[in-house]
């Protein structure tokens, strides 16, 4: 089946991803390539968005796209940074602002007989995030839109479908932006909204079967969503040609090896589960440097899942959980917030001596996505809600050098706040949870003793995607008991820390 596609072009803003997740939420596809990258089969798009920037129209190091395809061909949205684009070079004007231009606003005029605000009311609240303004429209443009502090919040482009807004419609800030989106893709554009996770399971089985064949596969499971929701659309496809291997590196949570093997049991797939601890546990000894420890466990993990794959005759393919913001990323052209790419993440990163072919049935999909497909297989919803884990496990959260004892101690402390959370019905409201060994050790009192031992702190963010997130406001009575579990039952933790540090400008994990 064919699906109507949305070119999203990005000009390196923190929301660029956000946009795409937005328009697949309205069951349209759509992809998002650098602003300097414009695929030459333009004819097979629907509709074109310009997405925000961090840059201004003004400077020397404007972004400027050939758009001699699209303006006047597709229907376009110019959105923030692309709306001053398409002022400034259809004969506007934009100017830095008088006022700053961020955070909520309210529309204080809509034109009328307007596609684009069908259903939306003047007071409806917008996001604003721009320094720079358009002062004055083009010629050929009539104004949709405005807020108190901002005339021009929208406009069209007389004579063709170009459309554009100062303000964000896609996060959540802006009420009623999910109405104008759908507006612009439906009303404007004319597109199908039939990208659902049903058609995508059935087309992408249907693309599996077409392109393995009878070839084995093996596939790194991780017990998290990405890899098992793979391994479930791969298991429709080729059955019991998919060989899924599961590595315990020992630094995964506690009894996570054995509780994981058992799900998939469950779940019907060929599975085995290597033990590798001991082997991941002595590379990394001595090591204190975080890239030099995602690097060591990168490198034990090729070595092990390579043995094990040699023992699978005639294996011709190597399947990969790799999801599209991984991919976006590794083709950021803007120099934006997501151009760089953690290097435990893999993508691409397959060394020359494993000659598998990859296949990746999740590459298209945004994080949410992959959950509602692996709701519509009927997978279990535990397994779909688990919290987002890093690759390096626990080794990134024991900063500073790792010992076997030290692993023991995160593993127990982490249990006793994950499962706190479940406990207290507090795990699904968090994007993220665990616990941090920190590199310390702090004086207390226990008994008639005094103790000089290791501090550890527990973070929780709230968050969409990982690119930003807020710490999540944690019940105290919920943190006290924690904390008290924590001190008296792990030996060798005395002191428990909640950290309060949102992302920008702090990173979720420690290292």
């Amino acid at each position: 089946m064919q699906h109507d596609k949305i070119l999203i072009l990005d000009f390196g803003s923190q929301y660029t991803q956000l946009i795409g997740r937005r328009v697949r939420e309205l069951n349209t596809y759509s992809e998002i390539v650098p602003f300097n990258k414009i695929p030459e089969d333009i004819d097979s798009y629907k509709a074109v968005i310009l997405s925000g920037s961090p840059n201004s129209v003004r400077g020397e190091d404007v972004l400027h796209p050939d758009l001699s395809e699209i303006r006047g061909k597709k229907p376009l949205l110019g959105v923030c940074y692309g709306a001053q684009y398409l002022a400034h070079f259809s004969g506007g004007e934009v100017a830095p602002s008088n006022t700053r231009e961020y955070g909520r606003a309210n529309l204080s005029y809509i034109a009328n007989s307007n596609q684009l605000f069908k259903g939306i009311s003047e007071g409806s609240q917008v996001w604003m995030s721009h320094s720079d303004t358009i002062k004055d429209l083009p010629d050929n443009a009539v104004l949709l839109a405005s807020t108190n502090d901002v005339k021009n919040a929208a406009y069209k482009i007389e004579g063709e479908e170009t459309y554009a807004i100062q303000f964000h419609p896609e996060v959540y800030h802006s009420t009623d932006g999910r109405t104008l989106l759908e507006n612009f893709l439906v009303k404007v554009a004319g597109v199908k909204q039939d990208w659902t996770p049903n058609a995508f399971v059935e087309e992408t089985v249907d693309s599996l079967k077409n392109q393995l064949g009878n070839d084995k596969v093996v596939l790194g499971l991780s017990g998290g969503v990405d890899s098992s929701v793979a391994a479930m659309l791969l298991h429709k496809a080729i059955g019991e040609n998919l060989y899924c291997i599961f590595v315990n590196n020992g630094l995964l949570r506690k009894n996570e090896f054995t509780d994981v093997l058992k799900q998939y049991e469950g779940m019907g797939l060929n599975v085995k589960g290597v033990d590798a601890s001991a082997r991941f546990l002595d590379a990394l000894a001595g090591k204190s440097d975080p890239e030099e420890k995602r690097k060591t466990i990168g490198r034990v993990f090729i070595e092990v899942f390579d043995d094990e794959a040699h023992l699978i005759e005639d294996v011709k393919w190597l399947a990969q959980g790799t999801i599209y913001p991984d991919v976006i990323e590794s083709v950021s052209a803007t120099g934006g917030p997501s151009a760089t790419i953690k290097s435990h993440h893999n993508v691409g990163g397959l060394p020359d001596f494993m000659k598998l072919k990859i296949v990746e049935p999740l590459k298209m999909l945004f994080k949410d996505e992959v959950r509602r497909v692996g709701a519509s297989m009927g997978m279990d919803k535990n397994l779909l809600g688990r919290h987002p884990f890093p690759g390096p496990g626990l080794a990134i959260r024991i900063l500073g050098d790792l010992t076997a004892e030290k692993v023991r101690i995160l593993q127990e402390v982490d249990a006793i706040f994950i499962n706190g959370l479940r406990d207290w019905n507090l795990y699904d409201k968090v994007w993220q949870a665990g616990a941090i060994l920190l590199p310390v050790n702090s004086v207390g009192v226990m008994g008639d003793e005094r103790t000089y031992e290791k501090c550890v702190a527990l973070r929780a963010v709230e968050s969409t995607d990982g690119m930003t997130a807020d710490w999540v406001n944690l019940p105290y009575e919920f943190l006290q008991k924690v904390s008290n579990d924590i001190i008296n039952k792990v030996k060798g933790v005395n002191r428990v820390v909640y950290d309060i540090s949102s992302k920008p400008p702090a990173t979720i994990e420690w290292e």
